[in-house]
């Protein structure tokens, strides 16, 4: 249709001529209420906001002399995160003459990405970083769950 008689026509029925898509060829266009439209176009967007999963990156710190029940204390923490939907850094922080000792913390990293190998996956290797060895580990894919949905109000 020529796009002045589609002025006409939304003239006519009191509404406007809202170009739905610009790009497509040729042009699309509605008649419609332009403010109805916008309105629409800005829940649409709420909605998708709000869906929408933020990846947040977590930090867990060790230490080469870390006890059993702190280390299993923190796999928790990182499990949790994980299921979450995070991501996770464990870093192993040495101080002083721990330096000389890496292989500890190289073996304590290895042993958290096997203890939490069904919940995540390593997404960096195990790398030195200045005092301090780090791992970043990732959520397996469709292991994340989705953020919870709202409560909805009970009539």
């Amino acid at each position: 249709m020529a796009p002045h008689e589609a002025l006409r026509i939304a003239r006519d029925q009191s509404l406007d001529l809202v170009e739905i898509s610009a790009t497509a060829q040729p042009p699309v266009c509605k008649i419609m209420d332009y403010g109805k439209y916008c309105y629409q176009q800005s829940k649409r967007q709420h909605e998708a906001k709000k869906r929408q999963h933020h990846v947040v990156m977590k930090e867990v710190k060790f230490r080469p002399n870390v006890d059993g029940h702190d280390y299993e204390f923190k796999k928790n923490h990182v499990l949790r995160f994980l299921e979450e939907g995070d991501k996770v850094k464990a870093t192993v922080i040495f101080r002083g003459r721990e330096i000389t000792h890496s292989e500890i913390g190289r073996g304590i990293l290895d042993r958290l990405i096997q203890d939490v190998a069904q919940a995540g996956q390593v997404e960096n290797r195990a790398r030195m970083e200045g005092n301090t060895m780090a791992v970043i580990l990732a959520p397996k894919k469709g292991q994340a769950q989705a953020p919870p949905p709202p409560p909805s109000a009970a009539g």
